[in-house]
């Protein structure tokens, strides 16, 4: 059962170009790798590499496309065109290739290719155009910092950048002048405010973007250019709002997350009045997966293009027709009939020890299960469980696991003052909440003395610290890429990254005290259980040091723990060849530590 979910093939849209074609993403061969669907519906592959293609967009007026694409899971992306004319498997050209540095792809125009890069000094990251005919870099931005989303303007005039990592997960909008390089300041780190999905109008006069300035949750607010002031387009005090202007000039694609759900609907751009809902099914997330783009408008705003999935769904393309509200769905062309049993969870709140209530979901086998549970708990840590495909949580089901998906303090998706209880000197009160979880099991039939903690990344870490702070409740964990100690992550991980994350976790100069009581390696005497870890050798975020080191701790106290490291890996498991190798291991480990008494 866990080798058929591991291997079910999934499909996912980077691009759509005026012809309606598709650039997709498709795992059939166990790596990720681009193909395009064509306005028939036929299938083309475009590149065959060794690991997964990070991104891709079509040039506009021409048969080319840009694509992303690292080596062995490292993250440094770089950048090379494919000529969609020539027949057969197209060569890839290099377009912008430095292997020692992070090249994101952010656009193509028809005469050059954006993209972020920390060449400059490895740290921070400059947004540049190549230009396509000369090869000749203009530098856009240099200001410094950790670039996220960026979003040009229709007329190429203006670039909005949104620069990730302020105090309380607030976010630096900047608005620059592609030809002068001008920058204007539209939001700072100091003004509490997360902002996401940066939309353009269609006549560049403004543009619409997800914040939660002076608000709790992200609402829709509009930017106008030649007045420069902002305008509330659309609030839902109980849901996070995201919205994606139609260049029709008339309608808004808006995405509504509540509870790890994210529903779609059609919107007037004018004044936020709905007008349509879409069809999806319910219980899925629209759009929001990692490494998915945000719903594409085909140019003329005829149609979108939606990454769709769910507990009961892997990933598929929906395209929506706006005229009609019809909905097609493209799945991974040798998708098998899905297994039986597959369920969505219940959605539940668990009192913590402070009177907060943390949002779960729990996973129920169909018979019941034997009693014992699997706590599997997102990385991040501003991320969210959200109600997606995860043939993981799948087969943890299948093998009798309940299985308990929680979002902790400091989850996002369910407000700004959730997301934040956990920042810095904060860190630990996350980790109470995984006592509360394990207090709260038995009113869901788990036997307590058969539990086991699972995450990956910031998950890891909450596995390590629950083993370490919690001794006594959990019987085993899985931990994937996970944070050992908060100080040697720091230390080690790519310059880049530092900064962002002390932002988050506190930094080396200041909060080096708490740091350390806060890493479970400072407490592996205290631990117990028997461990399992998986990393990847080339983990820019997690460094492997991380892994190696709780291993090597633990065994010098003869607590079982197994390590194992995949050279060809960054930060998770990518290639599905090592999935099927790594997660059998990790479920017969489950199965021996969370057995039954006298079985």
């Amino acid at each position: 059962m866990l080798t058929t979910l591991l291997s079910l093939p999934t499909v996912m849209a980077f691009d759509v170009d005026s012809e309606g074609r598709l650039l997709i993403a498709y795992d059939g061969s166990g790596i990720r790798q681009l193909h395009e669907i064509g306005r028939d519906g036929s299938w083309r592959t475009l590149t065959d590499l060794a690991d997964t293609v990070r991104g891709a967009r079509y040039i506009p007026g021409a048969r080319r496309a840009v694509i992303e694409h690292d080596t062995d899971g490292n993250e440094r992306g770089q950048l090379s065109l494919l000529d969609l004319e020539a027949d057969g498997l197209p060569e890839l050209v290099p377009l912008v290739q430095d292997p020692a540095y992070l090249h994101r792809l952010i656009d193509a125009r028809p005469d050059r290719v954006l993209f972020s890069t920390n060449r400059r000094n490895d740290v921070d990251f400059d947004l540049v155009a190549r230009d396509l005919a000369t090869g000749a870099d203009t530098v856009l931005y240099d200001g410094g910092g950790f670039m996220g989303p960026v979003a040009v303007s229709p007329d190429d005039r203006w670039a909005l950048i949104l620069m990730a990592g302020g105090p309380g997960n607030s976010v630096q909008l900047l608005l620059v002048e592609t030809t002068t390089q001008a920058v204007t300041e539209l939001t700072a780190f100091d003004a509490p405010n997360c902002q996401d999905s940066p939309s353009w109008l269609p006549d560049s006069s403004g543009f619409v973007i997800s914040s939660d300035a002076d608000r709790d949750r992200m609402a829709l607010r509009r930017f106008d250019l030649a007045t420069g002031s902002w305008s509330d387009l659309l609030v839902d005090d109980q849901r996070d709002l995201a919205g994606w202007s139609c260049p029709d000039g008339e309608h808004l694609l808006v995405g509504s997350t509540e509870d790890g759900e994210v529903s779609l609907a059609l919107h007037s751009l004018a004044d936020g009045a709905l007008v349509a809902p879409i069809d999806l099914p319910g219980g899925g997330l629209a759009a929001r997966q990692i490494g998915a783009r945000d719903p594409l408008w085909s140019e003329d705003g005829s149609h979108a293009v939606i990454n769709y999935t769910s507990p009961v769904q892997p990933p598929v393309v929906v395209r929506y027709t706006r005229e009609t509200g019809g909905l097609l769905t493209v799945e991974a062309p040798d998708m098998p009939e899905l297994p039986a049993g597959l369920a969505h969870p219940e959605s539940h709140r668990v009192p913590s020890s402070d009177g907060e209530q943390v949002p779960v979901f729990v996973y129920r086998p169909a018979d019941g299960g034997d009693g014992s549970a699997v706590i599997h708990i997102h990385g991040g840590p501003e991320a969210a469980a959200m109600r997606s495909w995860n043939a993981v949580i799948a087969g943890l089901v299948a093998d009798g696991h309940t299985v308990v998906v929680p979002n902790v303090r400091g989850s996002a998706a369910y407000g700004r003052r959730w997301y934040s209880l956990d920042d810095k000197r904060l860190r630990l009160d996350s980790v109470a909440d995984l006592a509360a979880i394990h207090a709260w099991l038995p009113s869901i039939g788990v036997d307590q003395s058969r539990v086991a903690l699972f995450g990956g990344s910031y998950g890891g870490y909450m596995v390590l610290a629950g083993l370490a702070f919690q001794p006594t409740l959990w019987a085993a964990g899985v931990d994937i890429v996970g944070i050992a100690s908060l100080v040697t992550f720091l230390e080690n991980t790519s310059d880049y990254r530092r900064a962002v994350r002390e932002r988050e976790y506190g930094t080396l100069a200041d909060d080096r005290d708490f740091l350390a009581e806060a890493s479970p390696l400072n407490r592996v005497d205290d631990i117990r259980a028997p461990l399992f870890v998986i990393h990847g050798a080339n983990d820019p975020r997690v460094p492997l040091s991380e892994a190696e080191q709780i291993a090597e701790a633990l065994a010098k106290r003869d607590i079982p723990c197994q390590l194992l490291v995949y050279s060809d890996e960054g930060h998770g498991l990518a290639k599905r060849q090592n999935r099927l190798d790594a997660y059998p291991k990790a479920f017969a480990f489950l199965a021996e530590h969370l057995a039954q008494s006298g079985k």
